[in-house]
């Protein structure tokens, strides 16, 4: 039996497992997809000592760019980006791959309009990463927001202002920001910037509705939770196992 399965950390939460057994059991496929929840990227090799069958693997928080010195190659967005959220095992080779950017900008783009000029990228992690690539393919222009930016094109979280919300109408959070259990918390912008022309996008999807979405929903801006983007990656990975 083949192989499939998550790599992360404190990762029962996960869509992927689920999502994957029950595509598994409606197709009547041969396969299981399992959660490998390791305390640090230094048990990834261990995984492969323990068994020959693993086929595929999804990468998540936070081991998506410390994974690739563990890989044997990359595809090109997956080099360009610099994180990997797919592995591919072929020949006894893990090739990474990076499906996240594919999910994000179809589920994006259904949403943009004409008024959406500018993004805010809230975080700097392998999502992120993905985003911004993503948003460049869009040819949107966007900010990091950081707790130590690294270069010009980021903002402190102190430093940013009301008028800096105003002025980029797409607002994404790419933190962990809010994720069950720690629903109370979410990113610390100026939230009064908002308004019903932004649209606020929020890579977490578990709750389906954090409190950085709330924040936009109360102005009446368009809202995103993360889950129609892992179903897009989950699909792209599937296909990338399977080619």
């Amino acid at each position: 039996m083949k192989i499939y399965g998550l790599v992360g950390k404190n990762i029962d939460y996960s869509f992927s497992r689920n999502y994957f057994n029950d595509k598994f059991k409606k197709s009547d496929i041969n396969c299981v997809y399992e959660n490998f929840d390791l305390n640090s990227i230094d048990e990834f090799d261990m995984l492969f000592q323990t068994s020959n069958q693993i086929s595929g693997l999804n990468v998540t928080i936070p081991y998506k760019e410390t994974v690739l010195p563990h890989l044997d190659g990359l595809d090109s967005d997956a080099k360009r980006i610099g994180a990997v959220n797919t592995i591919k095992i072929q020949n006894g080779k893990r090739i990474g791959f990076n499906t996240d950017h594919f999910g994000f900008t179809e589920s994006l783009r259904p949403c943009l309009n004409i008024g959406h000029k500018k993004a805010l990228i809230l975080g700097t992690g392998g999502a992120s990463k993905a985003v911004a690539f993503a948003l460049s393919n869009l040819r949107i222009p966007f900010t990091f927001v950081s707790r130590s930016p690294r270069n010009n094109n980021a903002f402190s979280y102190k430093e940013l202002t009301v008028e800096h919300i105003k002025s980029h109408q797409i607002i994404i959070n790419c933190t962990p920001l809010g994720t069950h259990p720690n629903t109370e918390l979410c990113p610390p912008i100026p939230y009064d910037g908002l308004t019903k022309k932004h649209l606020v996008y929020d890579l977490i999807y578990n709750p389906s509705k954090t409190r950085f979405l709330n924040y936009g929903s109360k102005v009446g801006a368009t809202v995103l939770n993360g889950l129609k983007m892992l179903e897009l990656q989950a699909e792209k990975s599937w296909k990338i196992w399977n080619t």
